[in-house]
Parts: structure tokens; C-alpha cells; sequence
């Protein structure tokens, strides 16, 4: 609009410039068609302007300008000059008036002053142009001091925050008939997420929540759970941390950390749940690609396969992991009892009671199949699985 402006104004002072010469070119003509009566005037005249004007029909700029020409400048006027610059300024006055008139024919020379400019005087930027994200606004969160925060999660939905992460959970004190469900360690600046019985997720800061010398808090004060639903698990972690989300009835997928953040009171879907199956405590993802997945049933058998012919979901039910009869699903005689995560080079340990079973890298190739076959049986005396450990290099990992 200033850039607008600015020329419309210069355009108009130039027109208006042209207009005044062209006034008194008329009356230079005049004066030269009848230049031995305009000496006569001057010769003899006392009042010389007002006797031009009321002879010739001058006005009084075109007087004035005859008047200070000096005589011998008079006499050089020649009709053919004066007629070459009328002609010559008529045409200027002419494309001033159409470029005036119209705002396309305005923007047209802007954009053409512009890019002679740009041709003229232009040279390489020398501060590059770097695209930003939008600028948001500080959340509460954003203003907590960062530091290393542990959430301790009851059996009856209790929850407190604990800082550090090397918490002495047999110290921790619990409500009558309530006792230890699981701990996640994270940042204090990250939301801790929530799962309960229906496959539903929340997410609620972590700083907000009361310190862990008391009882702390119900999560049900501030969350709205389903009929008869309680919660599972709490998780921490970056927001592109992937997690892998498994149902016992042998369906998951593998997501990212921040598609389970919400700010609703009621959650939100994550895992869809056939018949009597329920959500398996999620487990943390290293490396997606490289990856083997491990799962074992309720009837001792056990697949692996690699983790990446997983998809990659926001919700809902997932691929099939392990094949179950959807007979034994539906009424739970069948079901996923245990979960692990192996790296290529990882040694698996069976725990079934007090007996386990070490498998290193050849002996799981027994195992090894597609994603959703039935598996392999387990030998007699650990197909009654209580929990799959994973050792990387000597050192317990999971």
C-alpha cells in the first residue's frame, strides 16, 4: 500500500508538472504567432500584464512567462519547437492519465520499478531465509525445572511423584489393601501416560502429581475410567519414543509415544480388545528395525519374528502377532502370557516356575517363523511361562 501510494504521488506531481508546461506552451505559441503586437505592448504599455490578458485571453501564469522570457530568447521562438515539445508532453501526459486510471496498469509498473531495482542495486542474500515453526505459547510445563522424576502407580489407581530414579520401592508405603502396581521413569517435564483395562490411554504432567513420602492421589480424582475399568500401567518417555502395544489376545502394533498423549478426562481409544483378551503391559523399542519379537501362550508355545512386520498405528486392534483360535480367544482358554523384545545378538531366557531355559542366538531358530503362525511348542516343564528375560552382552536388559 506505501509502495502504491509513494508512486501514485510521484505520477501525479509529474502530470501535474507536464499539465503547467503544456498551459504556458499555448501561450508561447500565441506569443509567437503574434510576436511584433506582443513588442508593441511592451514597447508602449504601462500596465503590460493586464494588457496581454485582456488582448490575447492569457491567464495570468501564461502572461507571467512571457513576460520574464528575455527579449532575444522572444525572438528565438520558433513555431515548430514549441508544437515538438506540446506533442512530446501530451504523449507523456497521456500515458500518465491511463496508468492513473487503472490499478493493473499501477501494479504492472511497481512490479517492473521492482525488478530493475532488483537488477540494479540487488545482490546475494546475505542472511539466509530459514523457515520456523510457529511460535507457540509457554504451557506450564514448559516453565518446570527439568529433572528426573519417577511415578509410582498403585494397584488401586493411586499415584505420586518421586524424584530421582533410583526409588526403593520395598520402602514405599501403600493405603490398607492397596499395594505396588509398576513405577516409570521419565522427565519431569514429560506427561505420564496411563492405560487401563479397556484399552483406553490418559495423560496427565507429571510434576502436577503429590510427592511420594505420602499415599499420593486416585487418578479416578482427575480421570474418568469406564464402568468397572482400572488402570494398568503408566509409561514415560520422548514423544517419538515407540512403544509396542500388545492385547493377551495376541494382536498389537507399534506406536509412537506422543499418539498417546490427550488432555480429555475420559482418555481416548488406543487398543481394541476381542472378546476376553486385555492389554499386556507395553514394552519400550530400541531398535524397530533390527528388532526380534517374542511371544509365548498360555499353552506354551512361542514365535518369533522380526518386530518390524509390525505396522505402525495411532489405535486400534493391530496385525496378528501369534496365531490363537478365535474360539480360545473368545472364551480366554487361550491367551498371550508373555512378551520380549530381543536384540539380534540377545540371549532368551524362559522363566516358568522355578526352571528357566536359555536360548542363545541358534537355538531360537527353532522359533523363528512368520508373523501370526501358531509357533512351536515349548519342551515339557516350560510351557508354563511366567516371564521372558533378555540379556545384551552379559547385562540383564529387560
Amino acid at each position: 500500500v506505501f509502495r502504491r501510494e509513494t508512486v501514485r504521488k510521484r505520477l501525479q506531481f509529474r502530470l501535474d508538472k507536464i499539465l503547467t508546461r503544456l498551459h504556458i506552451l499555448e501561450g508561447l505559441l500565441v506569443a509567437f504567432l503574434n510576436l511584433d503586437d506582443i513588442i508593441e505592448i511592451i514597447r508602449n504599455e504601462e500596465h503590460l500584464k493586464a494588457k496581454l490578458i485582456e488582448k490575447f485571453e492569457f491567464t495570468d501564469r501564461q502572461a507571467e512567462a512571457i513576460l520574464e522570457l528575455k527579449l532575444r530568447q522572444l525572438a528565438k521562438l520558433e513555431e515548430f519547437k514549441i508544437r515538438g515539445e506540446q506533442d512530446e508532453l501530451a504523449a507523456e501526459r497521456d500515458k500518465l492519465q491511463r496508468t492513473l486510471g487503472s490499478d493493473a496498469r499501477l501494479r504492472t509498473l511497481i512490479r517492473k520499478e521492482l525488478l530493475e531495482d532488483s537488477k540494479k542495486f540487488g545482490d546475494d542474500r546475505r542472511s539466509p531465509i530459514v523457515q520456523r515453526q510457529e511460535a507457540q505459547a509457554l504451557t506450564e510445563a514448559d516453565l518446570v525445572p527439568t529433572e528426573a522424576v519417577t511415578i509410582v502407580l498403585s494397584a488401586n489407581g493411586w499415584v505420586r511423584t518421586a524424584k530421582g530414579h533410583d526409588i526403593d520401592t520395598s520402602k514405599l508405603n501403600f493405603k490398607s489393601g492397596d499395594h505396588l502396581n509398576m513405577v516409570a521413569e521419565g522427565k519431569s517435564n514429560e506427561p505420564a501416560v496411563f492405560l487401563d483395562s479397556t484399552g483406553r490411554c490418559y495423560s496427565l504432567a507429571a510434576h502436577s502429581f503429590p510427592s511420594v513420602r505420602g499415599h499420593g492421589e486416585p487418578l479416578t480424582g482427575r480421570l474418568n475410567l469406564p464402568s468397572e475399568a482400572k488402570f494398568e500401567s503408566v509409561l514415560m518417555g520422548k514423544a517419538k519414543q515407540f512403544w509396542l502395544i500388545v492385547s493377551t489376545a495376541g494382536y498389537g502394533f507399534v506406536t509412537e509415544m506422543s499418539n498417546l498423549y490427550t488432555k480429555n478426562s475420559k482418555g481416548k481409544a488406543l487398543l481394541s480388545l476381542p472378546g476376553e483378551a486385555k492389554p499386556m503391559l507395553p514394552l519400550t523399542v530400541s531398535n524397530l528395525q533390527q528388532d526380534w519379537l517374542v511371544s509365548v501362550t498360555s499353552e506354551g508355545r512361542m514365535l518369533v519374528f522380526p518386530l518390524r512386520d509390525l505396522p505402525q498405528l495411532a489405535k486400534g486392534k493391530g496385525n496378528k502377532i501369534i496365531n490363537i483360535p478365535p474360539a480360545k480367544i473368545k472364551n480366554g482358554t487361550e491367551f498371550v502370557t508373555a512378551l520380549a523384545i530381543l536384540p539380534q545378538t540377545g540371549i532368551l531366557t524362559v522363566h516358568a516356575g522355578k526352571r528357566h531355559l536359555t536360548l542363545n542366538a541358534a537355538s531360537l531358530e527353532e522359533y523363528k517363523g512368520e508373523r501370526g503362525r501358531r509357533g512351536q511348542t515349548l519342551p515339557r516343564g516350560y510351557q508354563k511361562v511366567d516371564r521372558l528375560e533378555v540379556k545384551f552382552n552379559e547385562e540383564s536388559v529387560m
